[in-house]
């Protein structure tokens, strides 16, 4: 069993739920980050720079443990769509996805303070063409108003989607955890030998 800490820079329950599926003991903390985009930052870039910041922001007070910082921008038709925050904006932007393809970009990033490595995992959603009707019924039922795109894969939202194109499944939810794994055991920590 490794002694090494392991800390999510996260408040999401999502992500807290994402890595607990590794068996690996952790502690969250919530960043105190700024995450307004700078000029002419394009989605990809903001994603990666965010979850830099997140994981750095708790291992400038963590020496020695692994960070993980995570951020994940959606966009269609090349412009960022955020999260709807009430039931009418969650309509406006179902209906603005119908037909359309979201490009989902999330970062992850793990910092020991000493070696950081960075990823951005792009995952592709196809909506079916929506109706107004089903768009509210969905809406009723998974108040779906804390995600970007209005929509959780990981759930209901599934069946709003004629396609998910992705190499790390969970990343659509907010961590991709293949790509995690990875940079976990070349920091020395090993999700299946160090995990419970």
């Amino acid at each position: 069993m490794s002694a090494k800490r392991l800390l999510l820079a996260s408040s999401s329950p999502y992500r807290k739920a994402l890595l607990e599926r590794l068996g690996i003991p952790f502690t969250c903390h919530s960043p105190d980050v700024d995450e307004t985009p700078l000029p002419n930052e394009q989605p990809p870039a903001l994603a990666v720079r965010l979850a830099i910041a997140k994981a750095q922001a708790i291992a400038t007070n963590m020496p020695g443990a692994l960070v993980i910082g995570s951020d994940q921008v959606a966009t269609v038709d090349g412009s960022p769509i955020g999260k709807a925050g009430s039931f009418e904006r969650a309509q406006r932007q179902l209906e603005q996805l119908s037909g359309k393809t979201v490009h989902f970009h999330t970062a992850v990033c793990l910092t020991d303070g000493n070696h950081t490595l960075t990823d951005n995992v792009l995952t592709q959603c196809r909506f079916r063409t929506l109706g107004q009707a089903e768009i509210g019924r969905y809406l009723e039922r998974e108040r779906p108003f804390d995600t970007a795109g209005s929509a959780k894969a990981e759930s209901l939202g599934i069946a709003l989607m004629d396609s998910i194109r992705s190499d790390d499944p969970t990343a659509i939810v907010g961590l991709p955890l293949i790509t995690l794994s990875n940079m976990l055991r070349q920091l020395g920590l090993d999700p299946i030998l160090d995990g419970a």
